[in-house]
């Protein structure tokens, strides 16, 4: 029984213990976390006659789990150019106006061209919700963008993403630690799906037409526009898994949550859970049907500087009708 404990204790003092190294590593400094790591292993060392050195591991993990929790977010950082400006919106009965809406664009010869706008929207003009998948590398892992389609006004694009100041670039290991502010960009269909297929090289976009009727897209509007002025109120740190591209969307939900599927977490295949729950217009495709019809590049590719964006990555698309480019 006593090696059975020490062998248990052992079991969940290394990943807190890693976890600890991890969280100094990232959101102080590497000197802190190797000077912690030396710390503990120089007490494991003179306790180690008493066959509870694993509670070293434990304590320090506490310790740094106590000065983690206290690590506050900030909107007093200089961000990089596309994530400059936080999106917030006022609402007034049906009409919301949006500001701060990023219409960027990309020019074939390289640069950007950086442009903020402010829309005016009504909500009985909501006419269905989207879904593109964006991959860069694995099938295991992508980026989703929800996308609302008006009568007669343009797309409206939500991406949710890690907000990075100048310099900084993204980590899969840091974005499980308090490294990133979150920020919903609220965009141009154009932006932020053209600096993808046409801007990133080796990146892909498949784009999907939704069940949901209009009521329920207002619905999942309201909760966009909810959470774009909830961030600009208070400053929110991204998490890889709890408050990610995907389980965020989850999270947004008023009342019951959505149930909960590991690929939320896999979330390069999300699209085939939303497949699988009815969720997406298929017209009796199979998912592989439809999945190979969805990729959008080329279409996007051709159509980036002839000003139908919208209608033509959309046509002849499965679950799309003619009208549904919203231009």
């Amino acid at each position: 029984m006593r090696v059975f404990l020490k062998v248990l204790g052992w079991a969940a003092a290394v990943p807190l213990l890693l976890w600890s190294f991890g969280a100094l590593y990232h959101d102080a400094a590497p000197a802190a976390a190797w000077g912690f790591l030396a710390a503990v292993v120089a007490a494991m060392v003179m306790l180690r006659r008493t066959g509870r050195t694993w509670l070293v591991a434990v304590a320090g993990f506490f310790c740094v789990l106590v000065w983690w929790l206290l690590l506050s977010p900030s909107h007093d950082r200089v961000w990089t150019a596309e994530y400059a400006r936080l999106p917030w919106a006022e609402i007034r009965g049906n009409e919301v106006t949006i500001h701060e809406v990023r219409n960027f664009d990309y020019p074939d010869g390289g640069g950007t061209v950086e442009r903020w706008e402010t829309r005016v929207i009504n909500l009985e003009d909501i006419e269905g919700l989207d879904v593109a998948v964006n991959y860069w590398g694995s099938p295991w892992i992508a980026h989703p963008i929800v996308i609302f389609r008006f009568k007669d006004a343009p797309p409206l694009a939500f991406s949710i993403e890690t907000r990075r100041q100048e310099g900084e670039y993204y980590s899969a290991l840091a974005g499980f630690y308090r490294q990133y502010e979150l920020i919903v960009l609220a965009a141009d269909e154009r932006d932020l799906i053209g600096v993808r297929t046409n801007h990133r090289a080796g990146e892909e976009v498949y784009l999907y037409a939704t069940t949901a009727t209009p009521v329920q897209a207002r619905s999942r509007l309201m909760d966009y526009l909810r959470t774009l002025n909830g961030i600009r109120d208070k400053a929110r740190w991204y998490n890889a898994v709890t408050t990610n591209c995907t389980t965020a969307i989850r999270g947004m939900h008023q009342g019951r949550l959505p149930p909960f599927d590991w690929r939320l977490l896999i979330n390069g295949k999300g699209d085939e859970m939303l497949y699988e729950r009815g969720l997406l217009r298929s017209d009796g495709l199979t998912f592989a049907e439809l999945k190979a019809r969805a990729l959008i590049n080329a279409a996007a590719g051709e159509a980036y500087h002839a000003g139908s964006f919208s209608e033509a990555i959309r046509r002849e698309r499965p679950g799309f009708t003619a009208s549904a480019g919203g231009e």
